[in-house]
């Protein structure tokens, strides 16, 4: 059996399970983050969600807004699209076996999913070293652990290729293995990139309003005309795509900060949004 070992464990988070467990609860109760700990009490019909990607320290309390909104949910399998930013292995790829390994403990890739989404679209390869080094889905997984204590699986796809007609195929077959069983679909993007901090705001404001309505089109649209520097923008869209094919109306901006404005450096500041689709 292939085990996908941590690649950021002990950088972008604790590497020992207590210490681990600490600081993700904290993130929950951080001025930034729900201010409570799971589950909730919310019993929304969310389709996905928008989590950043940074250390926990940067961007934990903003993810774990989404994170907070799904917690009552009981899926059997969590979809992760996110982008790889190390540009190795395929365009798109999914993992095909195996477990993701992180300190709380490992967790199944769903192969029969993996199986029939490569059948579904050619696009989307099946490949473990595509997978192997970067964190835009690493740092979803353990986080998830800590908030489902039943047993989920997973299914980690990872873009290189992250144009609209790509993100469109992807979205698409994405719904369709949503519409077999129990999902939730996590897509993994920080925003603007070392930007000062007020400008990150005006840019991610302007991004996230399409978001918010689904309108992918419109999306790609401010992304270029506007150059936002959103490193996993076909990971949004693939969200969106998917989401709205399985009846989503609507996302729902849960909390937005930039680094700045959690460690107060602003001056070159990375922007981080959480935002669920009902």
């Amino acid at each position: 059996m292939q085990i996908r070992t941590p690649a950021v464990a002990g950088m972008f988070y604790p590497k020992e399970k207590d210490e681990l467990r600490t600081v993700i609860r904290d993130c929950f109760l951080h001025s930034f983050g729900p201010g409570k700990v799971p589950p909730t009490a919310n019993d929304e019909n969310i389709l996905g969600v928008i989590c950043p990607h940074a250390g926990y320290m940067y961007s934990g309390p903003v993810a774990t807004n989404s994170f907070y909104s799904i917690s009552s949910q009981k899926p059997e399998l969590v979809i992760i699209v996110g982008p790889n930013h190390w540009g190795i292995g395929c365009g798109v790829a999914a993992m095909k076996e195996g477990q993701w390994q992180t300190p709380l403990g490992n967790v199944e890739v769903d192969t029969e999913s993996a199986i029939q989404i490569n059948k579904i679209t050619k696009v989307i390869e099946l490949d473990f070293f595509s997978h192997t080094r970067d964190h835009s889905l690493e740092v979803q997984v353990p986080i998830l652990q800590e908030v489902y204590s039943h047993k989920f699986k997973i299914l980690p796809i990872i873009l290189i290729n992250q144009d609209y007609r790509t993100a469109k195929e992807v979205g698409s077959a994405i719904a369709k293995i949503a519409n077999t069983k129990k999902t939730m679909i996590v897509g993994s993007s920080d925003f603007t990139h070392y930007e000062e901090n007020s400008y990150a705001h005006k840019q991610d404001t302007a991004l996230i309003e399409p978001i918010l309505d689904l309108d992918v089109e419109g999306f790609y649209r401010i992304l270029q005309e506007n150059q936002v520097s959103a490193c996993g923008y076909g990971a949004i869209a693939s969200t969106m795509v998917a989401c709205k094919e399985l009846g989503a109306k609507k996302g729902k901006l849960l909390k937005y900060a930039t680094s700045g404005d959690v460690i107060g450096d602003k001056s070159s500041v990375v922007g981080y949004a959480s935002i669920v689709f009902s």
